[in-house]
């Protein structure tokens, strides 16, 4: 069952975390545009309130969640109910796919990969925004996640764990890059994206599914 209950009740105080948290939240978008695609068609799956979605030009999104699929749609996106697990779209629809902190949310984080790689045309690219579970950030989830409304139930990955999914899913060609270096009571102001991981809390990958 896909974990909607804490963003079905507290859609609002989940969509002004963007608001109160501007810099880390600039810092993500910015890190996702570098590896997004610029043409053709795409889709992000769990596209939750449509933060990065719209900002990012990407018209159309899914997820599961109703609360939060009005508000996607106030922000004029084309936002369909569904779980990452079983998209509701056919075969290589799309030319690229974006996932930001979802994984760490569906019941199936495989069966998601593969839906991803499914929809996408061949060479389409799927980037995926993560909190590493290792990194510090990471780590003050972790300890904070049984009093968490919304990271209570989630599943943190690390950097491996999203490689091996993307690549036993058929994905190849992974690039990555990252950002939010600093504590979290100090990421206040927009932070650079680099290549790489490893230093950043918030890490971005683009995979591409083969020809």
């Amino acid at each position: 069952m896909a974990r909607t209950a804490a963003f079905q009740a507290h859609t609002e105080r989940y969509d002004q975390w963007f608001v109160r948290h501007d810099g880390a939240y600039l810092s993500e978008l910015l890190a996702v545009r570098r590896l997004l695609p610029r043409h053709g068609l795409g889709i992000e799956i769990g596209v939750g309130t449509g933060r990065f979605a719209a900002a990012l030009g990407i018209p159309l999104g899914v997820d599961p969640c109703i609360s939060m699929l009005r508000k996607a749609r106030g922000r004029h996106l084309l936002a369909v109910g569904g779980i990452a697990e079983a998209l509701p779209f056919a075969d290589q629809a799309f030319d690229y796919g974006l996932v930001v902190t979802t994984v760490c949310f569906v019941d199936d984080a495989q069966a998601m990969m593969h839906e991803a790689r499914r929809v996408l045309k061949p060479s389409g690219k799927l980037v995926v925004g993560f909190i590493d579970r290792d990194s510090p950030l990471g780590q003050h989830y972790l300890a904070r996640q049984p009093e968490s409304v919304f990271y209570r139930d989630a599943t943190f990955y690390s950097v491996a764990d999203v490689e091996v999914l993307l690549t036993d899913a058929g994905f190849r060609g992974l690039c990555w890059v990252q950002t939010l270096f600093k504590p979290t009571a100090q990421n206040a102001a927009i932070e650079e994206t680099r290549a790489g991981h490893g230093a950043g809390s918030f890490v971005v990958v683009s995979a591409v599914r083969p020809s």
